[in-house]
């Protein structure tokens, strides 16, 4: 059952993540701005990290559910690491990417990142106990 509920709950994170920067907390529409590069490349990230999150469900092997765990995990650090360090976002503070886009994708990539770094502790404790 809990491995169902870390499952949804990351596949939707994933696609937040997916569809959040292009529907719901919107970046600049410019194709110049590199928030919009940024969006983009979060479309892909999150993708890969809702199908990880599906994958979660189907899979009761906890080897593979280790595995895939910490494929979200790094899956989650590059999510991060798009708009901190990689691409960025727009210089001017008040732009939408920098006031709603910015610090949503920080969050949701924080909170993917401790539920499934605890995720991967318990696997592991699990593993190394049989």
């Amino acid at each position: 059952m809990m491995k169902r509920i870390i499952g949804i709950i990351v596949a939707v994170l994933g696609l937040l993540l997916a569809l959040g920067p292009q529907f719901i907390f919107r970046v600049c529409d410019s194709h110049t701005m590199v928030c919009h590069w940024t969006a983009q490349a979060e479309i892909g990230i999150g993708i890969v990290i809702a199908l990880l999150g599906i994958t979660l469900v189907i899979f009761t092997d906890i080897r593979i559910q280790l595995g895939l765990s910490i494929g979200i995990f790094l899956s989650g650090i590059y999510a991060l690491l798009v708009p901190h360090l990689l691409i960025g976002v727009c210089a001017t503070p008040s732009m939408p990417c920098n006031t709603t886009a910015f610090p949503t994708i920080t969050i949701l990539c924080v909170f993917l990142l401790v539920g499934i770094s605890f995720r991967i502790f318990m696997l592991l404790r699990r593993i190394s106990s049989t």
